[in-house]
This record gives C-alpha cells, sequence and structure tokens, in this order.
C-alpha cells in the first residue's frame, strides 16, 4: 500500500506575491487524493525557490521518505519538486533504488518504469532549462539597462520607477524634501537622531509602517551614490542616466562626516558631550571624561587625557565640563561675521561676479581635457580587465574611482555653464553662515557648538585647560580679524560689541 506526503511550493517568498499559489494547489491536489483514494500523511509547502538545491522543508520530506514514512509524492508538477539538477537526481536515485514507489501529478503522467524515469528526467531538465533561460533573459535586460544607465530595481526615496518610460523619475513629492535632509547632514552639525526626526517631521517614513526610518536604512540613504548621479550594481559603480539630487562635493562632505560618526561615539547620554572632541595639547591622545560625586552628591563631569595615569606622566590637568563649554562657546563667537560686514562682503562678491562673466573659458577647456583624460583612463582598465592583465577586484576598485572622478568634473562643467564660476556661491553661502553663527553661539546646545567647530576648525586640543582650534581657511581669517582688538576669545566674547564690531576693517573672503 502506498502512502503519500503532498508538497506545494511557490517561488516568490513576497507573501503578497503569488498569494493563492499554495492554497489553489492544496485544494486542487487533496480533490485529486479523495478521487484516485489516495492515502495522504502529511503535507508539506513552502515559498522557496527550487532553481538551487538546499529548501529547508523539501529537504525534511526527503528525509522522512528515506526513513520509510512515506514512499510517495503527490505535487502539482514535477518543477514544483525540482529545478536544479541535485534534487531531481535525488528524486530519480530514491526511484531507483525503491524509497518512492510513486510519484503523482494532476497535469503529468509518471510511471516507474525506464520510460517513465526517462520523462521524469526529462520534465526536470525542462524545468532547470526554464530557469537558466529566464536568468539569462533577466540578466541580459539588466545589462542593457546598465549600459543605458539605468538602476535595475527599486528607486530610492526620493525617486520613483516610471512605469512606461522603464526610467527613475525624481518624485515631486519626496525629492527636494529628501535633498534638504542630504544637503543639513553634509554640514556636519546634526546627528543621525536628528536626521531621523528631521525626516519623520517632513513625511519620510516608512512606506507600510508609517513608522520613523530605522538608522540602517537612513545610513544606506546617505552612502548612496544614486543620489548623485551614480549607481552601484554588485559592487560596481556606474554612471547613471537619472536627474542627479545633489553634487558630488555635497556627497563626499556626507561621505566625510559619515566616516566621523563610525567612530567609537562620544558618551552624550551621559552627558559627556565633549568626548572625542579634542586630543590633548601635550602628549596627543585622546581626551576622555569621567564623572566625580561629591560628598554632597552633586555629580560633575571632568575632561582628562586618556593616558594620564602610572604608566604615562602626562601633566594636564583636568577640566570641568562646564568650563569647556564655556571655552566652545567663545571659540563660535570667534566665527560670527557681523550683520555690516555681511552687507559689505554681498556687495563686493556681487561686483566681482559682474566682473567675471564670461572669463571662465580657460577652466571650462581644462574640465574638459581632463574629463577626456578621465574617460580614456577607463576604456584602457576595461582593455586590461578584458584581457584579463588585471582582477575583478583590482578592476573595480580603479573603475569605481574614475567613474566618481568623471562625473564630478561632468557637474562642474555644468555647474560652469549654468552657474559661471562656483567659487562665488561658496563665498557667500560662506557670509551667510559665518552671519548665523550669532545665533549658534547664543542660543544652540553644546553639542551644535561642538559639530560646528569641527566642521571650520581641525585638531582641537587642551593644553593647562585652555581649549585651541585651528581654524580652515576662510574662517582663519575672520577669527584673526575678530581677535584683533582682544587678546583673547574670552574677552572678545564678553566684549558687548563681539556681534556688531565696527572697530576694524572686516577680513577678506577666500573661498576661492
Amino acid at each position: 500500500m502506498n502512502t503519500f506526503f503532498i508538497y506545494c511550493r511557490k517561488s516568490s517568498e513576497d507573501e503578497e506575491r503569488q498569494v493563492l499559489s499554495i492554497e489553489a494547489q492544496i485544494t486542487e491536489l487533496r480533490q485529486y487524493a479523495r478521487s484516485h483514494q489516495l492515502i495522504i500523511t502529511r503535507e508539506y509547502t513552502e515559498s522557496k525557490s527550487a532553481k538551487a538545491p538546499g529548501r529547508p522543508v523539501f529537504n525534511e520530506m526527503m528525509l522522512a521518505i528515506e526513513q520509510g514514512e512515506a514512499n510517495g509524492i503527490l505535487a502539482w508538477h514535477p518543477d514544483r519538486l525540482s529545478r536544479n539538477a541535485v534534487d531531481g537526481g535525488r528524486i530519480i536515485h530514491l526511484v531507483d533504488t525503491g524509497g518512492i514507489t510513486a510519484l503523482k501529478f494532476p497535469s503529468f503522467w509518471f510511471d516507474a518504469t525506464p520510460q517513465g524515469k526517462f520523462m521524469l528526467s526529462v520534465a526536470f531538465g525542462q524545468a532547470k532549462y526554464y530557469t537558466d533561460n529566464l536568468r539569462e533573459n533577466i540578466l541580459r535586460g539588466i545589462r542593457q539597462k546598465l549600459r543605458r544607465g539605468v538602476l535595475s530595481g527599486k528607486a530610492p526615496l526620493g525617486y520613483y520607477n516610471h512605469p512606461r518610460s522603464r526610467t527613475i523619475e525624481p518624485d515631486e513629492k519626496t525629492f527636494d524634501k529628501v535633498r534638504a535632509v542630504l544637503e543639513a547632514f553634509a554640514t556636519g552639525q546634526y546627528s543621525l537622531t536628528e536626521i531621523q526626526r528631521m525626516m519623520t517631521k517632513a513625511g519620510l517614513v516608512g512606506s507600510r509602517s508609517g513608522k520613523p526610518l530605522p538608522f540602517s536604512s537612513i545610513g544606506n540613504i546617505l552612502s548612496n551614490p544614486f543620489y548623485y548621479g551614480a549607481f552601484r550594481y554588485r559592487g560596481e559603480i556606474h554612471e547613471g542616466s537619472h536627474q542627479p539630487m545633489i553634487s558630488k562635493r555635497t556627497f563626499d562632505e556626507i561621505q566625510t562626516v559619515l566616516a566621523r560618526r563610525s567612530r567609537p561615539r562620544r558618551r552624550e547620554d551621559e552627558g559627556f558631550v565633549f568626548v572625542g572632541f579634542a586630543h590633548c595639547g601635550e602628549c596627543g591622545f585622546a581626551i576622555t571624561a569621567e564623572q566625580h560625586v561629591k560628598k554632597s552628591g552633586l555629580r560633575f563631569a571632568y575632561y582628562r587625557c586618556t593616558k594620564r595615569g602610572k604608566q604615562h606622566k602626562c601633566s594636564q590637568p583636568f577640566v570641568r565640563q562646564e568650563n569647556l563649554s564655556e571655552q566652545v562657546k567663545e571659540q563660535t563667537a570667534l566665527c560670527v561675521l557681523p550683520d555690516e560686514w555681511k552687507g559689505k562682503f554681498l556687495e563686493k562678491i556681487e561686483s566681482w561676479k559682474q566682473e567675471a562673466d564670461g572669463l571662465s573659458a580657460p577652466t571650462t577647456d581644462a574640465l574638459r581635457a581632463q574629463l577626456v583624460n578621465t574617460k580614456r583612463k577607463l576604456d584602457r582598465l576595461t582593455d586590461l580587465f578584458l584581457e584579463e592583465q588585471i582582477d575583478r577586484t583590482e578592476f573595480l576598485q580603479k573603475k569605481n574611482a574614475l567613474t566618481g572622478l568623471k562625473v564630478e568634473i561632468e557637474q562642474k562643467l555644468k555647474d560652469l555653464e549654468q552657474n559661471g564660476n562656483r567659487w562665488f556661491e561658496l563665498t557667500r553661502t560662506w557670509i551667510l553662515q559665518a552671519n548665523t553663527a550669532q545665533m549658534l553661539a547664543s542660543h544652540e546646545s553644546s553639542a551644535k557648538r561642538r559639530n560646528f567647530l569641527m566642521e571650520v576648525g581641525s585638531n582641537p586640543k587642551i593644553t593647562n585647560g585652555r581649549l585651541a582650534v585651528s581654524f580652515k581657511k576662510p574662517w582663519n581669517s575672520l577669527v584673526e580679524t575678530n581677535l584683533a582688538v582682544h587678546r583673547t576669545a574670552s574677552e572678545f566674547h564678553k566684549s558687548e560689541k563681539w556681534w556688531t564690531r565696527e572697530d576694524s576693517n572686516p577680513p577678506p573672503p577666500q573661498c576661492k
């Protein structure tokens, strides 16, 4: 007497696709079993592709058959059982050895004879051929999309897949919102938590859950080259034909901020907002924090060199967090551009811009020559890879760098054609940022002031309890001018005129 297992399978693991597939199979197979008076001992169902071996439910059923719990299988079609040579060969082997004495299919005939086994192997071979041919057709379509500069897959946040043109287009509802988030993070003044709140407030949430996006998804968005006009496919960067959301420069700034934030996190939850911010001015080691509890029960945060102890004799003293926070505020105040200087600067920038109109031809020619040279390098690199003179790892590494450079040059050319010399806009942006630093120094949190100083300065050091920051251009000129009248940052910060000083000449802008 033959006993059977029912086996039902659908290819997709997505619960929303082929929803009725397994249910329909079970219904049909139960009716078939009743009409043919088959004894069913167990039913197996799974949502898993059969193009490769390793299906857990299928392996469980085959193990039960090998142990003698049943000697027959009832399935809708042989391709439900296997689409690969390993699983198909396993079934035929059990038929040969008597482990399986009956295979029943409503849509396929099988008998345990040489002819029946031959037809079964043909059915398994056809199923494998269908899978292989389908895969090749899909890969051919993907390769064609890559040649056209179109990402094969779901469009990232801010874009949508156009159903007719099969391209990826900007989403009018979210494009500007995502761009604002990316540009905000590039400033380095926002944490991932603040970016998450910003996105939630703008309605950039999970499409199904409606909940705030997890940090992992936000990290993927911030590191996705698609937003500057390229895209990554299987580790390789390709130039895209879609509309970029940000420039390559902004994308690189985002990566710099991400790299900085990927370091061991400062313990802000415990109130240590300046851990990882500065180094010891005597020995160069990082500054860490610890909490001291007084007899009265009051808690104070202190900062010290990480190597201060028995084995390392660093003479630098502890610094109270309140003291360090005040010094950070003083250093931020040094970066304030008064309102009167702002007006004079903007007028000067406008006059320079008018003089420079039409004089950008040499720069354009140089960029075009650099673009031609980069394309030549890409072609040469591809030839070397096709001739097997370099391996795939080296090819991808160099190709990705050259592709990013090519996109950056093209964007610079586009900026020159549309906006003239870009440095005017950069200088204008700096003037406005320096002017709004007044609000940052007066009202914002210590964490935001710390982030600001890490953006405009470098190598903060603490020596004898005093903070020193090396400011980048053009901030260094502004700081030197603000200090021209006052000997120290503390004196300047305490001055009643630090936000509207009119007693010295403004520093020349140097954003070019």
